[in-house]
């Protein structure tokens, strides 16, 4: 992490959660850190602790609904703009979210909000990225989604089948990258962390309250952190050596 520091960061889906943690710790690991949400309040307070704490990095928070092509062109603007920003050098793809709807029974409306966040999201926020790495030579960029192990196998429960499609999406569009950065003989990286169930305001948001905590109280989820350390890990790895898939399952996980 040495060579990231003073550098800057993108973290998607920044104001909860594994977005949350992760900006957090690359503040404090002295990188200067753009976190977007659509509601920023809890990132401005981030902010102002961080830097209360003498961090050495920064967060800068920005709104951004990753699912409007307008306000993620006008977030990249402003970080183009920025005199203390102006780059991207590490871009963390982790806006996300799942609604209860089943593939035979589940309402156009909620598949294509996932897709919009899940999948069409995360190609811009990866394409501006890249784009701003060239823009500024970075060919040691690297490029993190934040996917799912639902990225790789189906759920049995109907409520989450769509959710799985468009991670299964996701799978693709990290492969698709890693051959697209070689053909233009980039050293950007590109990798991905696939959680099994993390402990956050996800599964009570499309599950409901009661039921989301009940499914987190049934076992030792996942922390945030523990997302997190696995992302500081990758981002620590030799420049000449790519981790493309990591799969992160709490151990009482079925």
């Amino acid at each position: 992490m040495e060579r990231l520091k003073g550098r800057v960061a993108l973290v998607t889906g920044a104001s909860a959660g594994i977005g949350y943690a992760v900006a957090r710790a690359l503040v404090e690991r002295g990188m200067k850190v753009v976190g977007c949400a659509r509601n920023v309040f809890s990132l401005q307070k981030l902010s102002e602790e961080l830097k209360g704490q003498g961090q050495p990095g920064s967060l800068t928070a920005m709104t951004c609904d990753v699912s409007q092509e307008n306000q993620v062109a006008a977030m990249f603007q402003q970080i183009r703009q920025d005199p203390n920003l102006g780059r991207v050098d590490v871009c963390i793809n982790n806006a996300g979210l799942a609604h209860d709807a089943p593939l035979l029974t589940g309402q156009p409306s909620q598949w294509r909000h996932m897709f919009e966040v899940n999948v069409l999201g995360l190609l811009m926020c990866t394409k501006e990225s890249f784009k701003l790495m060239q823009e500024n030579n970075i060919d040691d960029g690297h490029i993190i989604l934040v996917n799912s192990t639902s990225g790789f196998e189906v759920p049995k429960r109907k409520a989450v089948h769509c959710y799985a499609a468009t991670k299964f999406a996701v799978t693709a569009i990290r492969e698709g990258v890693r051959n697209e950065l070689r053909e233009l003989k980039s050293h950007v990286r590109i990798s991905q962390v696939c959680p099994g169930f993390v402990e956050t305001e996800f599964a009570p948001r499309y599950m409901g309250e009661a039921k989301g905590k009940a499914m987190y109280s049934s076992f030792q989820c996942l922390q945030p952190e523990d997302i997190t350390s696995t992302i500081l890990y990758i981002l620590d790895a030799p420049l000449h050596v790519e981790v493309n898939d990591v799969m992160v399952r709490p151990t009482e996980e079925a």
